[in-house]
């Protein structure tokens, strides 16, 4: 009977919250044109100490609901959604019924009708504020309690500070979550309520998760250091709920984000190492009030640099990238981005390939660029690897094409976006980029009033192609998680901490250097999963759990893929005026020699000879050592074709062979 009539009840909100705009409208309307004229009689009733109904007080009915309803409608009473009211809808009511009484008042004295007088609508407007206000509270919190989806996770928020209560607020307005407690490190606030919720310390999170059957953990900590959040997550992983968390402080004051914007918990707070902030005088001395270029603008680098660019006041930004589509995403990020902050930045995007010398060359002399950053390559191992000529065009001949197009128009500096795995390679893609500083090398050495420079570091998280998106999407699938060996590390940084650095190390550049990131420890990729998947509230299945819920397959390491990423070819390394940022000194090769292994390059390229050029990048980058067979596509699929013609010319002589030996002995003998 109980059930059932809980059903009713959800059927009556859903339908009542469901009714068309203009009907709710009405029915508003016509509740407080019944009731308004009950508040004054209520007044008169208290004012007067006689409950009867008199008839001569029927004006002051009809002024009541004259002067109140289109007060109402247009201070916006009638067109706010009830069960998404807040505490701001509590001033316009007051002043809504404020505005009313103060009308009846000076309509009562000027017409002189008693039951308006000032003491009556003092009354009056108490009650109808009560009435107003009230109503529609009562009639929002039997909405959200009725028809609201039911509750799907019941949260225990970490952090009872400022955001922890915006984050509380915002989740009351839906039962999709429901916050049960606080958890805070604070002992000044242990026991005490925060929007009528209890805060407790840490150390009674697991009874707590027990006893209220928590199974979510929202992190409200947005000002916290990544390696106090790292702290907070470590505890919080073996206990089996999942932990999402809130945006950090700096994308809530930008307007990035908002508090009532939950998300995963960014692996950023995984890894737990606090970003350096840049150095004012490195941060902008290639940029402000001068030409910049950003090849490759649309990709994750490119974009990142983009972001980080503009706002340092340059007095142009090209923007080279060629794919259609991501330059519009970035030309048109970037345009938003300078009018909401009214920047004096020319935007300039242009479609082109740094394959083409000639049109690189043009756009830097038109626009009289300064500072060139060149992101654009192909990064992906083992794409490259599957396809090593349009690797070495794209890494290389760019490479070599945007620097000469440099060196010719004079371009002050030309920074080369490089790679960890440009350190001693075992795959096309590092090879590549290895061949790419050494010709930034060898024009150095040539001789150039162009200051050439490359900036190495590893991975960086969120990149395409980078595995957290990729184990984020497979953990939602149900898994497996795919990692390709139980042993395989690498360092990460984050995409805008990347950019930060590559920006301050093109400001010290002199000629020829190599920079060097600081990327922190090396991570375990195996442990990164596990964690990430402990994080979501889930569990790993293996041997010793066969029924946890996701499993991690290791599929082995791919064609010319590495366990572990180096940072440095040798141990010759310096300090610069960063912390972060090391200059390493490395072997290179003259630029005659550069130049001759080129052209060959670009003579087997032209050929489409996969082995020859494999040949010659190992030539140049003397750590690579090119496997036995080419990993081509193209390649090995003329090579199957090429041996399955000579199967089937080979096929197809017997028979004739023995048609030719037969017939004429067949004849011959019948």
């Amino acid at each position: 009977m109980g059930l059932k009539t809980v059903e009713t009840t959800g059927d009556f909100a859903r339908q009542t919250a469901e009714l068309p705009g203009p009907l709710k409208r009405v029915i508003s309307v016509c509740a407080d044109s019944i009731m308004m004229p009950l508040a004054l009689w209520a007044a008169l009733t208290l004012k007067t100490g006689n409950p009867a109904f008199s008839i001569t007080d029927w004006p002051a009915y009809l002024a009541v609901v004259a002067v109140s309803t289109p007060i109402f409608v247009r201070m916006g009473l009638y067109r706010a959604v009830i069960r998404f009211l807040g505490h701001k809808a509590v001033f316009a009511v007051a002043f809504a019924v404020f505005l009313s009484g103060v009308l009846l008042g000076v309509l009562g004295v000027w017409l002189g009708i008693p039951a308006l007088s000032w003491s009556v609508v003092t009354i009056y407007s108490c009650l109808a504020l009560l009435y107003v206000a009230g109503s529609r509270f009562v009639v929002r919190y039997y909405l959200l309690t009725h028809y609201i989806q039911p509750t799907v996770a019941r949260v225990a928020i970490y952090g009872a500070g400022d955001a922890g209560a915006n984050l509380s607020t915002a989740l009351l307005t839906t039962r999709a979550f429901d916050p049960l407690v606080f958890v805070d490190d604070k002992k000044s606030l242990h026991g005490r309520m925060v929007n009528g919720i209890k805060v407790y310390p840490p150390e009674q999170l697991p009874a707590l998760i027990k006893e209220r059957s928590i199974d979510r953990i929202l992190l409200a900590l947005p000002s916290l250091t990544r390696r106090r959040r790292r702290e907070i997550l470590s505890g919080l992983e073996p206990l089996g709920v999942h932990v999402q968390t809130v945006p950090e402080f700096e994308q809530l004051v930008t307007g990035i984000a908002a508090v009532g914007d939950i998300r995963e918990v960014d692996v950023c707070d995984l890894l737990g190492r606090d970003s350096v902030p840049p150095k004012p005088g490195l941060f902008d001395a290639c940029i402000r009030d001068r030409v910049v270029m950003v090849t490759g603008a649309g990709g994750s680098i490119g974009s990142e640099l983009c972001r980080q660019i503009i706002g340092l006041g340059p007095k142009r930004l090209v923007l080279f990238e060629m794919s259609e589509l991501a330059l519009y995403n970035i030309q048109r990020e970037l345009r938003t981005f300078a009018d909401q902050h009214a920047l004096a930045v020319d935007l300039v995007g242009l479609i082109g390939n740094a394959h083409h010398k000639f049109r690189l060359r043009d756009i830097l002399q038109a626009y009289r660029v300064q500072t060139v950053y060149h992101a654009a390559a192909y990064k992906h191992v083992p794409i490259v690897e599957q396809n090593v000529i349009e690797g070495i065009h794209n890494n290389v001949i760019a490479t070599w094409y945007a620097a000469e197009a440099a060196h010719e128009t004079e371009v002050e500096t030309f920074v080369l976006i490089s790679t960890d795995k440009a350190v001693n390679p075992t795959n096309v893609m590092g090879a590549t980029k290895r061949f790419a500083e050494i010709v930034l090398q060898g024009l150095h050495r040539r001789g150039s009033k162009t200051r050439f420079c490359m900036v190495r570091f590893g991975n960086v998280l969120a990149s395409s192609g980078s595995v957290v998106p990729l184990f984020n999407e497979q953990i939602k699938a149900g898994g497996p998680v795919t990692v390709t060996h139980p042993e395989v590390i690498r360092y990460f940084m984050t995409i805008p901490e990347a950019a930060q650095l590559v920006v301050q190390a093109g400001s010290m550049a002199e000629g020829g250097d190599v920079f060097v990131l600081d990327m922190g420890k090396p991570v375990r990729i195996g442990d990164l999963a596990r964690r990430m998947i402990n994080l979501m509230g889930l569990t790993v299945r293996d041997e010793q759990h066969p029924e946890g819920d996701i499993e991690i397959s290791y599929t082995g390491l791919r064609p010319a893929e590495k366990l572990y990423e180096e940072l440095l070819i040798g141990n010759n390394v310096t300090g610069t005026e960063h912390p972060m940022i090391l200059r390493a000194i490395e072997h290179s090769l003259p630029w005659e020699r550069v130049q001759s292994l080129l052209e060959e390059i670009l003579v087997a390229m032209s050929r489409f000879d996969c082995h020859r050029a494999l040949h010659l990048l190992g030539e140049v980058v003397e750590e690579y050592k090119p496997a036995p067979e080419s990993h081509d596509l193209v390649s090995a699929r003329q090579a199957t074709l090429a041996a399955a013609a000579d199967d089937r010319k080979v096929t197809n002589l017997k028979p004739r062979r023995i048609v030719r030996n037969t017939g004429p002995t067949d004849t011959a003998h019948p």
